[in-house]
């Protein structure tokens, strides 16, 4: 895990860790903190482990959802060819994200999904009895999901209008991962050990250039 500076690329803290977990990410908010560095926002996936950290260490910190995970993760539920017009309609709003650059975008798009909902709200709130559990399962779980999603980011998703110096994807550290795990590749005998003093070494000469 690393926590990196948009603006110059430097890596501030890295953990190794099997996994995304609220206990480590707040101690390691708290070390950046502890450090006196000034966190204006953070960019991330949406994470509920580091939503739940950055509230508890930071909650005046502004979050900026990062929009092409979003994009990806619904356009993958919605499938690329959706069958029904409420999931194809859906799709092409998912699809309009990026292009978003002023807050006249913001507010048309945001219109745009509310009238989605409006139109498609008793489709999208469908439920079928499943006879093996005996319970009501919504039909359209995933057209669901996809809006849902949306929604419940939707507080955070437009904070880079307001401040340009705020990233509105994670592109810049994903590109720095994919950078490294290329270099690994090249590397593919090293012990567990070694891999982890290598990873150490080049953030260290990332940070020097």
């Amino acid at each position: 895990m690393a926590y990196q500076d948009d603006l110059d690329g430097y890596t501030q803290l890295i953990r190794f860790s099997d996994g995304e977990h609220y206990v480590e990410i707040k101690e390691d908010l708290d070390n950046l903190i502890r450090l006196g560095l000034q966190l204006e926002s953070i960019t991330t996936d949406g994470h509920k482990s580091i939503l739940k950290a950055i509230k508890k260490s930071i909650s005046d910190v502004k979050v900026q959802r990062c929009l092409v995970h979003i994009q990806r993760m619904c356009l993958l539920w919605l499938t690329r060819y959706p069958k029904h017009e409420s999931g194809q309609q859906l799709r092409g709003l998912i699809l309009m994200l990026l292009r978003i650059k002023t807050h006249n975008d913001k507010l048309f798009w945001i219109k745009q999904l509310d009238n989605w909902y409006v139109i498609h709200k008793v489709y999208i709130n469908e439920k079928t009895f499943k006879e093996n559990s005996k319970r009501y399962w919504y039909t359209h779980k995933l057209l669901r999901r996809s809006y849902f999603t949306i929604k419940r980011a939707l507080p955070n998703m437009f904070h880079y209008l307001s401040n340009s110096k705020i990233p509105h994807t994670t592109n810049g550290i994903e590109g720095y991962f994919s950078h490294l795990k290329n270099h690994l590749d090249l590397h593919r005998g090293l012990t567990p050990k070694n891999r982890i003093n290598f990873i150490k070494w080049y953030v260290y000469f990332s940070n020097k250039k």
